[in-house]
Parts: structure tokens; sequence; C-alpha cells
């Protein structure tokens, strides 16, 4: 299952620890590539593959000032303004995507799910393995994970009562598709989520920030027409079924740290500082 990006990722978010806790002593790269028991040359090389800038570039982008300077950048262009801000061209990137949110209906999410038939399968992408699930209408399921039977238990938590089929179907596909190809694959994201309003409106606002920009949880309330709400805001992003696809990775607080993420800060970081080197590089 493993693919030599996920691979990567791993050396990779080892690294990126390393650099969040020492960037401010600016390690060298032999002092990185120790840390991660490589060679220069071989961590070079795999670090600069998999996030398409050097280390010492991507150390950049995990600087609270950077996360600061961007966001300002963001709130003064209008961050749901519809024309792209970040200089990315066509109908490439995820943020391009044609992404539909059904909402269950309301007997499905009361009674846990009772009756759905419910594919599901493992990835790779460029962050770690996940774990994707699917009803016949849409994805409803998108987790990273470390251990796969624990992944699969906390799926089926959030769907007791319904049938469980291991396989890989059309809906899945689409989406493994969009992970593994550098977000460019022009693919039709459809979901099918059990949420509350609140919830389902939350997660659409967050799919209206752009690739590589950021937004905070007031800046989500207020899109929502509930400014006093930051803080259901915050639990509602904190209850995203959907990695990557719904980009709650790209909300942070107004102080410009970076929150939490439920699948682990240093994969935020990852992805955030990914996200960012793709921006300046095209």
């Amino acid at each position: 299952m493993d693919t030599e990006k996920s691979f990567n990722y791993h050396i990779v978010a080892k690294a990126i620890g390393y650099l969040v806790d020492n960037f401010k002593q600016q390690p060298s790269l032999e002092q990185i590539a120790t840390h991660v028991n490589l060679s220069p040359f071989h961590f070079q090389k795999i670090f600069t593959d998999w996030a398409g800038v050097s280390p010492k570039k991507f150390a950049q982008y995990l600087n609270v000032n950077y996360a600061k300077q961007l966001l300002h950048k963001n709130e003064a262009a209008n961050l749901f303004n519809t024309a792209l801000k970040t200089g990315l061209s066509g109908t490439g990137r995820l943020h391009d995507l044609f992404v539909k949110i059904e909402g269950m209906t309301p007997g499905e999410f009361k009674n846990g799910g009772q009756e759905l038939h419910i594919n599901y399968s493992f990835a790779s992408c460029y962050f770690g393995e996940v774990l994707i699930a699917s009803t016949t209408k849409g994805i409803c399921y998108l987790a990273f994970f470390d251990d796969e039977n624990l992944a699969l238990e906390l799926l089926k938590n959030n769907f007791p009562k319904a049938n469980f089929k291991e396989g890989l179907d059309d809906l899945q596909q689409s989406v493994i598709q969009v992970l593994q190809n550098d977000f460019t694959a022009p693919q039709s994201v459809k979901l099918h989520l059990k949420g509350t309003d609140f919830q389902l409106k939350v997660w659409e606002a967050l799919l209206n920030i752009p690739f590589g920009d950021l937004s905070t949880y007031g800046t989500i309330a207020q899109k929502i027409s509930s400014p006093n709400a930051s803080r259901a805001v915050g639990t509602a992003i904190g209850s995203n079924p959907v990695a990557l696809i719904i980009p709650c990775h790209r909300v942070i607080q107004n102080s410009g740290k970076l929150g939490g993420y439920m699948w682990g800060l240093s994969r935020k970081k990852a992805i955030l500082g990914w996200e960012a080197a793709k921006v300046d590089n095209d």
C-alpha cells in the first residue's frame, strides 16, 4: 500500500518536527540529516522531491511570522473572493474541483447510518496513509491513520449501524486520483456527510479557502453569518470527517498560531508548508 511519496513523508515529517523545534537555531542540512539517520545528500534529495523546495526554504513556511503575513494578505484581499489570489493557473488545484456536499437525511443522521452501505479502502498520499469510505452518494469519511485496525474501528464508531464492505469504488478512486497526483486531477468530488446544519455550513465555508491560503475561526464564523460563534466553529472544524478535501488545515488562530489539528499538528504544519511551497513554485 505504501507509495514512495508516503514513505518519504514519514522521513520528512520527522525532519519537520525537528525544524519546528529548532528553526530559531537555524540547523544545518547536516544536523537535520543526522536527526533522520540519512546522509545529507540522500536527505536533501528526498526532502526536495517531496516538498519541491530545500529544507532551508521549507523552514521559512513553518515560521509563525510567515503565517501572520499570509493571513494579513488574505484578509486584506477578501479571503472569500472567487478570483484566484495565489497566481495558480486554470482548474488544476484542489480548490478548483467541483465539490458537492450532500447532508445525510435526519433519519440517517439520528440512527447511526442504519441501512447505509459503506465501502472503504486504504490508500497513501503525500502526507501518509488514509482510510477512505463512501456511500452510494459520495465520500463520507477520509482520515489519516497509523494503525489500520484502529482506523477501521473509528470509522465504524461514526456509523455504528451501517453495513461495511472493504472495496474500492469509483467515488474513492476519484479522491485517490486527487490525493496522489499533486491535487491536479480534474475530478469531481462528491461528499455525503453526517452533520448538523451548522456543521455543514462550516465545512462548506472551508471549501472556499483557496489552496495555499489561510483563514481564521472568526472569519469562518462571519462567513456563515454567526459572528459570535467562533468557539462553535472551532468545534465543527474539529469534527471534520473528510481530511484534506475539506481543508480544515487552512484555519488558524487570529494570532497567527496554527491551533490544533485532528490528525496531528506536525501533519498540519507539513501540509501548510507543502501548499505554500507549491504556490511559490507556481
